[in-house]
């Protein structure tokens, strides 16, 4: 059930990649915790979805997780020649971990570079995560990572 789960979410976002590449759709990777496939899909020039599908390398268990972020960006906090924006959101966050399923609401901070001359970004960003279901308790994602978009 689980692996369904996640090869559902898994294609669901490829689909979303093939729709929607002359809106800017970036796939790459993150690592951290969890570390795994990072995917951007831009709104417009100040909104995204971001999307992660990652496993986590600090649990003695498996654990997968699939993250859904709704994150704008403001360009005007660090002035430079270079696009840096900061940015900031809400999402959730589903982690299958120790024979459970964890269901919680993300709130997602980072900064991101996106290079002028080549389809590409780098970010760093922090997600606070509130698991809500089985059980209430509170995690921290912490990733950096790379993308590469499809225009």
């Amino acid at each position: 059930m689980k692996k369904t789960l996640l090869f559902i979410l898994f294609t669901s976002i490829l689909t979303t990649e093939i729709i929607s590449q002359e809106k800017g759709v970036g796939i790459g990777v993150m690592i951290g915790e969890p570390t795994g496939i990072s995917a951007k899909y831009w709104l417009d020039n100040s909104t995204a979805v971001d999307f992660g599908l990652a496993y986590s390398l600090f649990h003695s268990e498996s654990s997968f997780s699939f993250h859904a972020d709704y994150v704008i960006h403001n360009y005007e906090l660090i002035k430079s020649n270079y696009k840096i924006p900061i940015y900031y959101g809400v999402g959730g966050r589903i982690r299958s971990y120790s024979n459970n399923t964890y269901l919680g609401a993300r709130g997602v901070a980072g900064i991101l570079y996106i290079d002028k001359n080549y389809p590409f970004d780098a970010f760093f960003e922090i997600a606070p995560v509130f698991n809500l279901l089985p059980e209430t308790s509170l995690h921290l994602d912490l990733a950096i990572g790379a993308r590469y978009y499809i225009r």
